[in-house]
């Protein structure tokens, strides 16, 4: 049981954090620039992707993404446009052309097959599945291999899903799958709010250890479950509400998630 200053203290932080003016902060800032569903899902899984390292670093190699995929991201994947992107160019920090390639021919399988990600999603029939984002990327996994000759490639979805904290993917899907019209975006019904989990990233995990929500000191896949099952003794139906808080605790102004 959370004791009730420390549910107090979350439930405040995170309607403080979840605010318009958080988004121009955030890497939610890119998705939302576009209104097709497909643009909106490819743009959250890439933004998401790059999510991780200096702020001013990942909001540059989105923009000059974004800028390559000009003007519908969707129709670039289903086009296979990104197959002229070079194979060494630097996307972001360690990921590069090939790698990118690699990520889009698996998603570019799927938009030719259905009209959006959350069409494909829906028929895995993840929804209240317990770990439903991991059922999730092992599929994306097997669509990425299907279109690569078999071979994985650990720099798109991790493929050490036993262990991952899955921060990235768990990212775009708090955008794509929260409803309450501040932040996120909402898209999604092939998944709930309450089979969302705490995207786990350095900063989140010091937080939640700070406020007893785990004693693990790994920011890994039982980390993850451990805090987003404290946090669903909150609100079952949106525990990833709360990751406002965790991220935003003890940032004043609220900052762009990094990782180090």
């Amino acid at each position: 049981m959370i004791p009730a200053d420390i549910a107090e203290l979350l439930r405040r932080e995170a309607a403080r954090i979840n605010s318009p003016e958080f988004i121009a902060l955030d890497p939610v800032q890119f998705p939302r620039r576009y209104s097709d569903q497909a643009d909106i899902e490819i743009v959250s899984l890439l933004a998401a992707h790059l999510a991780w390292g200096n702020r001013k670093m990942i909001c540059r190699d989105v923009e000059r993404l974004l800028q390559m995929m000009t003007p519908s991201p969707a129709a670039w994947v289903r086009n296979g446009a990104f197959e002229s992107v070079p194979d060494e160019l630097n996307i972001h920090r360690t990921f590069f052309g090939r790698n990118l390639k690699h990520m889009l021919r698996g998603l570019e399988l799927i938009l030719n097959r259905y009209p959006t990600l959350d069409a494909w999603a829906a028929t895995l029939n993840l929804r209240g599945k317990p770990d439903a984002p991991w059922l999730l990327a092992e599929a994306l996994n097997r669509c990425l291999a299907e279109a690569n000759g078999g071979q994985g490639d650990p720099r798109c979805f991790p493929l050490n899903l036993e262990t991952t904290a899955l921060k990235r993917l768990n990212m775009a899907l708090r955008w794509l799958v929260r409803r309450d019209g501040i932040v996120d975006l909402g898209l999604w019904h092939s998944l709930d709010p309450a089979d969302l989990y705490v995207p786990l990233d350095v900063h989140v995990g010091d937080t939640a250890r700070a406020l007893g929500l785990t004693a693990r000191r790994a920011n890994d896949r039982k980390t993850t479950r451990e805090i987003t099952a404290a946090l669903r003794t909150l609100d079952p139906a949106d525990p990833a509400f709360f990751d406002f808080a965790l991220f935003g605790l003890g940032l004043e102004p609220p900052q762009p998630r990094n990782e180090k």
